[in-house]
Parts: structure tokens; C-alpha cells; sequence
């Protein structure tokens, strides 16, 4: 399977305060998309969804998955460190 590993990784906080995670890849981006992203809503939020599962499936370029990753912060107000 195709991770869809990005060039440079991004640093955020979880839904815990003052707690960081860095993911590489829209795998990893999917899994916290889906299950732990501090809200269940928004065009950005559906949109990263579905750009990193088709990276996985191989027909969207990894660094979509990013880019859709980063405005799907934004849209839910998630600090961001992005390297």
C-alpha cells in the first residue's frame, strides 16, 4: 500500500492542550482525520478525508494530502507548526 509519505512533515496539537504530534504521510493524516480531529464537519475537514484515501489508493499525489491536511486545520482552528 501506497502511504503517501510528504516531503516535509507537519506538527500539530492534538485535542489535548499544549500536546504535539507530527505526521508524515496521508495515512497517518487519514487515521487522525477520521478519528481523532477535534470536529466532525467542513468542507476542508471532508475534503482532506478524501484526498488522503485516494493518495492510498494511488490516485492522488501525496503532497495533495498535505496541502487539503493543513487547510483542514485551519478550517477547525488547529495550531499548526508546519516545517
Amino acid at each position: 500500500m501506497n502511504r503517501g509519505y510528504w516531503n516535509r512533515p507537519v506538527t500539530f496539537e492534538t485535542t489535548t492542550l499544549g500536546v504535539y504530534r507530527t505526521i508524515n504521510s496521508a495515512s497517518e493524516a487519514a487515521g487522525v482525520l477520521l478519528y481523532d480531529w477535534p470536529v466532525d464537519e467542513g468542507k476542508a475537514w471532508k475534503a482532506a478525508q478524501e484526498i488522503c484515501l485516494a493518495v492510498l489508493e494511488g490516485s492522488a499525489d501525496a503532497e495533495e494530502s498535505r496541502q487539503a491536511f493543513l487547510l483542514a486545520a485551519e478550517e477547525a482552528d488547529v495550531f499548526v507548526r508546519d516545517s
